[in-house]
């Protein structure tokens, strides 16, 4: 049987290290795995630094690390380090004061408004899958520069 990955509390110096990768390298959003499935939040910081995700990974203490694909032969070996749910929610709840992009306003509306339109069983009822939709409209169309 497999542990649960318990996440770390960062300290105020690593908290905006990691906020200042997710403002420059990384995402804050809702996306789906599967094309049927409903979007759940993910944190991502992509990379061809693996030492970088590697802290980004210790210092959170949940996550995972993979690689990309290069595209082209000359293209340079690159990863990304992906949280998702509510393990996201936790580290996202850290960074906020330290980052300075939409993804801040992004971050907000999350923290707010994330767990009350996604039940921890999955199962929807008509009223909270309608506020779910209209909360991933509003999360979607908070972009750079708007």
């Amino acid at each position: 049987m497999s542990t649960y990955k318990q996440h770390q509390k960062l300290t105020a110096i690593d908290a905006a290290y990691i906020a200042g990768l997710i403002d420059g390298e990384g995402t804050v959003t809702l996306t789906r795995k599967h094309k049927n499935e409903n979007r759940q939040l993910c944190i991502s910081i992509s990379s061809t630094e693996i030492d970088l995700l590697e802290f980004v990974l210790s210092a959170a203490g949940v996550g995972k690390i993979t690689n990309k694909q290069a595209s082209k032969s000359h293209h340079a070996h690159s990863y990304t380090y992906a949280v998702y749910n509510r393990q996201a929610l936790v580290l996202l709840e850290q960074t906020p004061p330290y980052l300075k992009s939409y993804k801040h306003d992004r971050a907000a509306l999350i923290l707010k408004d994330y767990l009350a339109v996604t039940p921890r069983n999955g199962k929807y009822t008509a009223e909270i899958m309608a506020r779910k939709k209209v909360f991933e409209q509003a999360v979607l169309s908070i972009k750079a520069n708007s």
